[in-house]
């Protein structure tokens, strides 16, 4: 049964465990979690279980003790890496579990390690099911934004929520890598905006479109604007190809020139961000800037960035939120939203 408790209490909580699988979006607003709870335990050992492709956004993240992925999806699937999860978690004899993955397969795994052995005494969860011992409220839905279900399970365990945005750990490599980028292109100290136009190949409907991404650079660098910044990675090349075609001299085509936590930085320094929904996007919500994510197939309210500077456009259809889960032949929730739209919602920060 799960308890409400005042954790921060417990003196005996010296090495805690956090659990954030995937994906990148749901990893980076797992960082405002380990804020929380750093803040909360700043003597505890903290250890981070994430997946092998979200290693490296915490390489340079001093709140961590350690950062270990076990690849239960792929190369590790079955026995063989749940047996090496049972192992790797016993052996670091943790005090506290925070599952923020909350899916069933961690839940299989932590029950598993619950009623096979030792175990952490204090298991927190986003949903209220064994073997959680502190968990989410019941009336926080499981459809709710990852956020509010994790606040909700580490509200019930005492510990204070103050991190409203994501806090990633940059290296120095980073921050010259993007001042860099910059001096290449003539924007040190000139207006330019970050367009992260587009999304795993997978997840093409979750696209406004090279088209409408290129009428809007145009338009903004008429308002004043030095330049657009296309931010994407080797999935999104086609896309940004296009985009760069369209608009011509408008926009800058970094298309593989950055690493992720790049974004931090150049965002850093740009008035606004427009993004699809994307990983990328939430990356750039961490330098706590303008954002606008233009939703169509998924829903804003609970795919949105953490921030308080994001913002969601979304059209009226009465296809909204399928999740990409059914054939689309007219792309008409992306295709409603126009450049002029996005331009109206931008206006204050432009030069």
């Amino acid at each position: 049964m799960t308890q409400v408790i005042d954790l921060p209490a417990q003196n005996d909580i010296r090495r805690i465990l956090i659990m954030r699988w995937s994906a990148l979006g749901d990893v980076v607003i797992s960082t405002t979690a380990i804020e929380d709870v750093r803040r909360a335990f700043p003597n505890a050992l903290i250890d981070l279980n994430t997946m092998p492709a979200y290693t490296a956004l915490f390489d340079h993240d001093d709140r961590l003790n350690d950062v270990f992925a076990i690849d239960l999806r792929k190369t590790e699937r079955g026995l063989k890496g749940v047996w090496r999860w049972l192992k790797r978690v016993r052996q670091g004899r943790y005090d506290l579990l925070v599952d923020l993955q909350s899916n069933d397969r961690a839940r299989f795994l932590v029950s598993l390690l619950r009623l096979t052995g030792p175990h952490p005494r204090w298991r927190i969860g986003c949903h209220n099911q064994f073997p959680y011992n502190i968990a989410a409220s019941k009336d926080i839905s499981p459809t709710a934004h990852v956020f509010d279900r994790t606040r909700s399970a580490l509200s019930n365990a005492g510990i204070p929520q103050s991190a409203n945005q994501p806090v990633l750990g940059l290296s120095p490599d980073n921050e010259s890598n993007c001042a860099r980028l910059l001096a290449e292109n003539h924007l040190t100290d000139r207006p330019y905006a970050v367009f992260f136009p587009g999304c795993q190949a997978a997840g093409f409907l979750k696209r406004w479109g090279a088209e409408r991404y290129a009428a809007l650079a145009g338009e903004l660098v008429q308002q004043g604007l030095d330049k657009v910044l296309l931010v994407g990675g080797p999935d999104e090349a086609d896309e940004l190809d296009k985009i760069a075609e369209l608009a011509g001299p408008a926009v800058i085509n970094l298309c593989g020139q950055t690493r992720l936590l790049d974004i931090v930085p150049l965002v850093q320094s740009a008035r606004f961000v427009v993004s699809n929904d994307t990983g990328p996007g939430h990356i750039a919500a961490a330098a706590d800037r303008p954002i606008t994510v233009i939703c169509g197939p998924t829903d804003p309210a609970r795919v949105k960035p953490v921030g308080s500077q994001v913002t969601t456009l979304q059209a009226e259809q009465d296809c909204l939120n399928c999740y990409c889960r059914k054939e689309c032949d007219d792309h008409s929730c992306m295709v409603a939203i126009t450049p002029a739209q996005v331009v109206q919602q931008i206006v204050p920060h432009l030069p």
